[in-house]
């Protein structure tokens, strides 16, 4: 019979990620409130911004919001219709980095562990450089694709002469809206990374971290979803089945938060349920077979 007593130690959760480094990527900036978006013009930039612009305000109980794209990115699209009601945290303009970036995609199960968790981001890219720390741009929503309305067109000017020439503008560059994306993490590496267009990358996302919580192995627990069971072996030798409290893991040992103590001893492997057993040739326990 093989035991072990719980534990303390610190334990993080982390989600690890498969990715790429992508030459220009999009991603998408959310309202940051709920209320009415209104989009302002957006002037294609001539070079790549060096501040933010302002793309949008979202009025929520008669005050503004800015939603800015950040220096270094341009704008690519809108989101959703112009003074349209959104709500907080969904996607409602499309941008995109000038430059190298790294992209994870998610599925809906990872969207939910990490989606506010963004912040500890750290990438390790295969047979290069890291880890290092990844910086995230904007969410990892799913984005529809982006729209750019054409210019409002040019009043003439009243006052000028009939005779005076016609003023003519000085071609813009354009920039193409963006397309639909899936669910994924985009962050920005530090200037000194060297990459690489399509080098493989892995992304870890810190998820959750404790301090001195108790801790059993994996094996030892049976359950999940915050709920389990564990073999307590008593000082006489006999043995009882407890309900535990689970929390975090990092695959190799689970957090017990309440059910037991340092000075409890438990069985592993965990608690399971016992072996089905035939009494015939066929069919389950208590059904016999005959011929």
């Amino acid at each position: 019979m093989t035991t072990a007593k719980p534990t303390r130690q610190d334990l993080t959760n982390r989600v690890s990620l498969t990715g790429k480094v992508t030459v220009n990527p999009v991603f998408g900036l959310v309202a940051p409130v709920t209320g009415q978006v209104r989009y302002v013009t957006v002037t294609t930039p001539t070079s790549t911004p060096t501040k933010p612009t302002k793309v949008a305000t979202v009025v929520a109980k008669g005050k503004s919001h800015v939603v800015n794209v950040p220096a270094g990115a341009i704008f690519t699209g809108r989101l959703a219709d112009d003074r349209s009601t959104v709500q907080a945290g969904m996607p409602i303009v499309s941008a995109k980095h000038v430059g190298y970036g790294i992209v994870a995609d998610i599925d809906g199960a990872q969207a939910y562990k990490i989606s506010g968790a963004l912040s500890t981001v750290r990438a390790q890219i295969t047979n290069g450089p890291g880890p290092f720390t990844c910086n995230v741009l904007g969410t990892i929503a799913a984005l529809p694709g982006g729209v750019i309305p054409d210019p409002p067109a040019q009043q003439p000017d009243p006052s000028a002469s009939p005779s005076a020439p016609p003023v003519v503008k000085a071609p813009q560059q354009n920039t193409t809206p963006s397309e639909p994306t899936g669910m994924r993490v985009v962050c920005i590496a530090p200037a000194s990374v060297t990459l690489i267009n399509g080098a493989a990358v892995t992304i870890e996302v810190v998820t959750e971290s404790a301090t001195n919580v108790l801790v059993l192995p994996v094996e030892a627990v049976a359950g999940g979803q915050g709920k389990g069971q564990v073999e307590v072996v008593r000082p006489d030798g006999t043995h009882e089945t407890r309900e535990v409290v689970l929390g975090l893991t990092d695959g190799k040992v689970i957090q017990i938060k309440s059910g037991l103590t340092e000075a409890d001893t438990v069985m592993v492997p965990g608690p399971d349920l016992p072996p089905a057993q035939t009494t015939g040739e066929q069919g389950g326990p208590g059904v016999v077979v005959t011929k």
